[in-house]
């Protein structure tokens, strides 16, 4: 397992990151997992039996379920807090009320708090607006989550599903008045979903925001299982894809599957893994024997041959302004240092 630097914080992640959206399953949150509190402490303790460190949740998953369960497992296993880094996110709707969702002080305010108590916590290491607010202003967002780290509730935050103008305009902000800033970026990318790579992907390397990446394996469509009502997307067909671009995707990932002697799955995960500015990846398992398939993508090193071939089979089709930057451009790289 090797530990990736987060954003340019001085907070080192495991370069997998235990996802919970499966813990639970109450209300909508049932068609994707519905983990039982004994596998529940069974999948974190082997998660950090493999070296991960990092693990991520939301206030949403399963009505708040998924956090109560992560904090009875973290309590149950023994786990120091200094050796665990959770995550969690608030954007979604989590009760009736017309402020019981967004990104406003207000409910960021009552939402951390809530947080905290289900997570058994006193402090969250790193706090995402899971989505974009159209109606909050960026500053009143950023000046709560800066009030929030100043009081040592929360010790970094992040967004996620934000566009890169999103981030940048925070990041403004934040420079200009003195607030803490965004360290992440949590967001969908896939071999079969390469689109974070246009904007996002540059964005977050020029400006040091870490990367994290959810649904690589495409919410299961990239595990190749014989029978699709298998995988999630039998009962949740999301995030949405191209299936004749991932069906060449695995095809080719089949090739490397079968000379290795792997799952297909296990080769997303490692393609992901390769992209140099990719901080952390996602993984959920409803198994523990999914689980352990997971983890040994950190084992699995793509060689330059077996990356270009699923480059090409994977790449995104030209775009402007991305065409023109290379017709007038590609040429014009720097030096070798």
């Amino acid at each position: 397992m090797r530990y990736n630097q987060l954003g340019r914080t001085g907070l080192f992640v495991s370069e997998l990151c235990l996802g919970t959206m499966t813990f639970g399953g109450r209300g909508f949150w049932k068609v994707v997992g519905e983990q039982e509190q004994p596998l529940v402490d069974d999948i974190v303790k082997r998660s950090l039996e493999a070296g991960v460190n990092f693990i991520d949740t939301a206030d949403v998953y399963s009505e708040g379920l998924s956090e109560k369960m992560l904090g009875v497992a973290l309590e149950n296993l023994g786990v120091a807090r200094k050796d665990v880094v959770i995550a969690t996110k608030a954007f979604g709707r989590v009760g009736e009320g017309p402020n019981d969702m967004g990104a406003s002080r207000g409910h960021l305010m009552d939402a951390v708090e809530a947080s905290l108590e289900r997570l058994k916590l006193d402090h969250i290491d790193l706090y995402q607006i899971h989505g974009f607010d159209r109606v909050t202003p960026i500053d009143e967002t950023l000046r709560a989550l800066d009030d929030l780290v100043s009081r040592g509730l929360v010790r970094y935050f992040g967004v996620s599903n934000w566009g890169a103008w999103h981030i940048m305009k925070a990041l403004g902000i934040s420079e200009q008045r003195g607030y803490a800033r965004v360290a992440t970026v949590q967001s969908y990318y896939s071999i079969a979903g390469r689109d974070l790579e246009r904007e996002i992907a540059p964005m977050a390397a020029d400006q040091g925001v870490g990367v994290m990446v959810w649904s690589p394996l495409a919410g299961g469509l990239l595990a190749d299982k014989q029978n699709a009502d298998g995988t999630r997307r039998g009962s949740f067909d999301f995030p949405p894809v191209d299936r004749d671009r991932a069906e060449r995707c695995i095809v080719a990932m089949r090739e490397v599957a079968k000379a290795r002697e792997v799952s297909v799955a296990r080769v997303a995960l490692a393609w992901v893994r390769s992209r140099p500015w990719v901080t952390s990846t996602i993984i959920g398992a409803k198994t523990l024997e999914q689980l352990e398939d997971n983890l040994a993508a950190t084992t699995l090193d793509l060689t330059e041959a077996e990356i270009t071939a699923l480059d090409s089979a994977s790449a995104l089709p030209q775009e402007y302004p991305g065409w023109m930057f290379e017709r007038q451009g590609g040429t014009r790289v720097p030096a070798p240092k």
